[in-house]
């Protein structure tokens, strides 16, 4: 296991760095989602599950050494074939250790057939004081496909007494051809961590999506963001979240927080707003969210 605070070594010494690739691979066989999925290294499907009956996959997605250090490389590839629904998650938080000076860094890339639907649903990244972590997701859709997901990402352990005051976090979210966003937050960086223009001293900040292959009816559109809306209403987190579409098939929510459960917990709640909005689904939530 990468240790908090250090870089896993060789019996000899030598700095040891994790590269696990996982490919997913959603095909339609009747009523049911099938999938078959392929790993390289510490990286792997813990369960599949079908809790909503045989057509749609749930997937938990597991990193056995229990964080990330300099050097890591995680590579997902996901592809849903037509007509496909898969749920991914991940049973607890993605962890960036401190590193020595390389970079450890995930990249996924979901590509959808026409028809398919997806959700990205990982729980919280932590970026631990003196990480130096990228994290990249990339989305294809076809004709069709629907997609929604999330990022969160939690800056040090505050409240431990792990401020994030040195490192630096990057972040490259992309629908393909359609909307794509490129962020650095660098530990030294105060006047995007602590100015009101910036995350005003907040340090979990989460960005959710809905993402269409083609542009949304202005109706249908509309009524996701009004659906969100109504749950940030009565949210605890009101004052630091907002919900806009910046192009006609994609949907977003941000949000600023003091912690991970408020936010998580507003995202799960639009999550089920949108399920049931858009598709006519119950929320039903993965089962390792319960555990």
């Amino acid at each position: 296991m990468s240790p908090p605070g250090g870089t896993a070594r060789s019996a000899q010494g030598a700095p040891v760095s994790w590269h696990g690739r996982l490919a997913l691979h959603y095909t339609r066989d009747g009523d049911r989602t099938t999938a078959l999925d392929r790993h390289h290294g510490p990286l792997r499907v813990l369960q599949r599950l079908y809790p909503e009956g045989p057509g749609i996959c749930h997937h938990v997605l597991v990193h056995p050494p229990g964080g990330m250090v300099g050097g890591d490389e995680l590579e997902i590839d996901v592809k849903l074939d037509a007509a496909t629904h898969a749920l991914v998650t991940t049973p607890g938080a993605t962890r960036y250790y401190r590193s020595t000076g390389a970079l450890a860094s995930q990249r996924a890339l979901l590509q959808l057939s026409a028809g398919a639907r997806l959700e990205w649903l990982p729980l919280e990244t932590i970026a631990y004081r003196g990480c130096r972590a990228g994290n990249s997701v990339r989305l294809q859709l076809a004709p069709q496909a629907e997609a929604m997901g999330w990022e969160v990402l939690a800056l040090g352990l505050p409240a431990a007494g792990e401020p994030f005051d040195a490192g630096s976090y990057s972040q490259h979210l992309e629908v393909a051809g359609v909307w794509q966003e490129r962020a650095l937050i660098a530990a030294e960086d105060r006047r995007l961590l602590d100015s009101p223009l910036g995350l005003a001293g907040h340090r979990v900040l989460a960005t959710m999506w809905w993402a269409g292959g083609e542009a949304l009816a202005p109706a249908r559109r509309q009524a996701l963001l009004d659906s969100a809306r109504e749950v940030l209403a009565t949210s605890p987190l009101q004052r630091s979240a907002g919900v806009t579409s910046p192009q006609p098939g994609v949907v977003l929510l941000r949000l600023l927080a003091d912690s991970v459960e408020p936010a998580l917990q507003c995202l799960m709640a639009v999550r089920a707003a949108w399920r049931r909005e858009a598709w006519g689904l119950a929320a039903e939530p993965p089962r390792i969210w319960r555990m």
